[in-house]
């Protein structure tokens, strides 16, 4: 499910920057789009496999038009096949996790980037195509970054954490603007609403069957219709097989999206979220209690997003490191004509290499 509307993500923690993704910088994109020449049949060769999965030629020099698109600017080709062999990594590991990232999601994702430089979907594609670049070339890269912000989120929610001393300390050490004077941290705030959620889990084995997967959704969705009050329901849920019932969480109305805060909305207090399937199996939350409270400033909501993206941004490069150690990368020497020296007996290079090119990633 795509991370950006599910529930788990957003209530467990808070969206943050995946770097310098070609996804975040698309807005950069202009209408001085020129036409670059088409794929001939020879790119099709595969350059590599990463866990069993080909990078071509094709490939990296689809890469290459989509950065030169989105950064106006044109990176080696050292540098393309590392950022494929992240996103091959990416999806991966998210295939490991179960993570069920549907065409509609990615397609979804891919129309609000349209949306953001004023174009419809049919429209952005056709500027892709325009300028050299598939659009299921892009499309696979949001897909990627949909898995990856999903594990990592999932993953090291504690690690994520944004504590409200950090809040406090980086507002007061930022520069204050020229000619207004910065908003003390602990100046009045809106009025919004505060929730006390349970997350209850249905433990999903790893590798388990589409059946086993949906015959704990079954489950799930029995407790829901049981679940009347938090005192009695948490109990209940307690002594069932295989489910977890973890601490209380508390949210404000500045850390959820409009899309969760509604559907938050729509529950009544005591009762459960509908069932939703993620990377540690079936999730609920109870709704243990709702109140108004002040929530947080725009300024502080921003500091906040912000330290919480450089967290992820730190773990999440410290797990693709470990992932790429892991990976299985097998090489494929180019099919280039052999030359012979005078008097010397051509040598014919490996055909396969599980060496690792030096690994730079494009900023």
């Amino acid at each position: 499910m795509m991370w950006t509307h599910g529930i788990s993500a957003f209530v467990l923690s808070r969206a943050g920057s995946s770097g310098c993704s070609v996804i975040k910088r698309a807005g950069l994109l202009t209408a001085t789009i020129g036409c670059l020449v088409a794929a001939a049949p020879a790119q099709a060769q595969v350059v590599l496999f990463v866990n069993g999965d080909p990078i071509t030629n094709f490939d990296i020099e689809q890469r290459g038009k989509l950065v030169q698109l989105t950064l106006h600017k044109t990176v080696g080709r050292e540098e393309l096949i590392n950022d494929l062999i992240d996103d091959k990594i990416k999806i991966s590991v998210g295939k490991r996790y179960r993570i069920d990232i549907t065409d509609s999601d990615v397609d979804k994702q891919f129309a609000e980037m349209g949306a953001r430089i004023h174009m419809g979907k049919s429209q952005f594609e056709q500027v892709l195509t325009q300028a050299g670049v598939e659009p299921d070339t892009m499309k696979e890269h949001i897909k990627a970054e949909i898995s990856w912000a999903t594990i990592v989120q999932g993953k090291f929610q504690a690690r994520l954490t944004v504590n409200e001393k950090d809040v406090l300390q980086a507002m007061e050490s930022e520069p204050k603007k020229d000619g207004a004077d910065a908003a003390p941290a602990d100046a009045e705030s809106p009025l919004g609403f505060e929730y006390t959620l349970r997350p209850i889990l249905f433990v999903v084995g790893q590798g388990a069957s589409p059946e086993a997967i949906e015959l704990r959704k079954k489950e799930a969705e029995a407790l829901r219709t049981q679940f009347e009050s938090c005192d009695t329901g948490i109990r209940y849920a307690r002594s069932l097989r295989d489910v977890a019932v973890r601490e209380q969480i508390l949210k404000s109305s500045s850390d959820l999206q409009p899309a969760i805060r509604e559907i938050l909305d729509k529950v009544p207090v005591g009762h459960l979220t509908s069932p939703e399937v993620t990377s540690r199996g079936v999730e609920l939350f109870a709704l243990c209690n709702k109140r108004q409270a002040r929530v947080e400033s725009v300024a502080k909501s921003e500091v906040k997003s912000k330290l919480y993206g450089e967290k992820f941004e730190a773990q999440g490069k410290r797990y693709l490191a470990e992932l790429r150690r892991a990976a299985l990368i097998e090489w494929k020497e180019p099919q280039e004509p052999i030359k012979e020296v005078k008097g010397k007996k051509a040598v014919r290079p490996a055909k396969e290499s599980n060496a690792h090119p030096p690994g730079v990633k494009t900023e």
